[in-house]
């Protein structure tokens, strides 16, 4: 009986239509088409650690090539107060990390995905200004590895429907 389950759940896993991203020749052609991607310089720290993050996603294919697409960025970093104790001292901060891109087709200069990313990290405000401070930038550099996330998967389903 769990096997003739399992069969038929199998069967109908492979109906359902979903493609892994790198179907096809190997994973070859999208990994050409995310190399093939620059990114504009992004502005400030945080700027900094989303494109590195995204960097470090996007080239994997041969080294040299030249760009087809352009990745514009445009962040948003929050840094809120949440929690306030009685004595009005701050106890917990929200820290949220917000990007609007565009992929630009540079042959044609269309725009061929324009969205957002982002998300949020809690931080507990503690009586050492050095370990607060750390929490903050250890919270920022968490949150642009999972922005970059987002933005390649969101990026990598954009250009396997262009082809």
């Amino acid at each position: 009986m769990r096997f003739a389950f399992a069969f038929l759940a199998l069967l109908a896993l492979s109906a359902c239509g979903l493609q892994p991203i790198y179907a096809g020749a190997n994973g070859k052609a999208a990994i050409a088409d995310l190399s093939a991607i620059e990114v504009a310089p992004i502005e400030g720290r945080d700027g900094w650690l989303v494109a590195t993050a995204l960097e470090d996603r996007l080239s994997i294919g041969p080294a040299g090539q030249t760009p087809r697409y352009r990745l514009d960025i445009l962040l948003d970093d929050e840094l809120g107060s949440l929690g306030l104790l009685s004595d009005e001292t701050v106890s917990r901060e929200r820290r949220t990390l917000r990007a609007r891109y565009q992929l630009v087709d540079l042959s044609s200069g269309a725009i061929l995905l324009d969205s957002t990313a982002g998300s949020d990290a809690g931080i507990d405000v503690v009586s050492s200004d050095y370990a607060t401070i750390a929490a903050e930038r250890a919270a920022l550099e968490r949150l642009a590895q999972v922005v970059a996330d987002q933005i390649v998967t969101r990026v990598s389903l954009t250009l396997r429907a262009q082809d």
